[in-house]
């Protein structure tokens, strides 16, 4: 899933009615790739997102019998790697709160498929 959800999109800029097709901004401000940092429950569907930094413990601490895990490490006919209780989140990434009983099988591809797809709507939302 790391290709698609941290893909740069375009930005056009208008220059007096004109287009161009530079590159603007950082590469958070980008279209879809979020600024903050995105937790979705894959359970509830609920996401938020973090302005500061934080500790995965903080998170996973509020949900029990879940593991956190980044999106960007998740890949087919794997388990998905747990996040480390110390390690801080990352600004731009995207995690899940995934059960652990889930968690322990190995992804499949119409599984990764529904994941991009809530990572998708989330941040169309915001």
């Amino acid at each position: 899933m790391g290709v698609c959800a941290s893909s740069p999109t375009i930005k056009l800029k208008r220059n007096g009615g004109r287009s161009s097709n530079r590159l603007e901004g950082t590469r958070s401000d980008y279209i879809g790739r979020p600024k903050g940092i995105v937790v979705i429950d894959v359970d509830s569907d609920r996401v938020q997102e973090l302005k500061q930094p934080t500790q995965a413990r903080r998170i996973i601490s509020q949900h029990p019998n879940h593991v956190l895990c980044n999106s960007e490490a998740m890949s087919v006919g794997t388990c998905a790697p747990h996040v480390p209780d110390d390690e801080e989140l990352q600004p731009g990434q995207i995690y899940f709160l995934v059960p652990l009983h889930q968690a322990q099988n190995p992804l499949s591809l119409p599984e990764l498929c529904t994941l991009a797809i809530k990572a998708s709507s989330a941040l169309g939302k915001r």
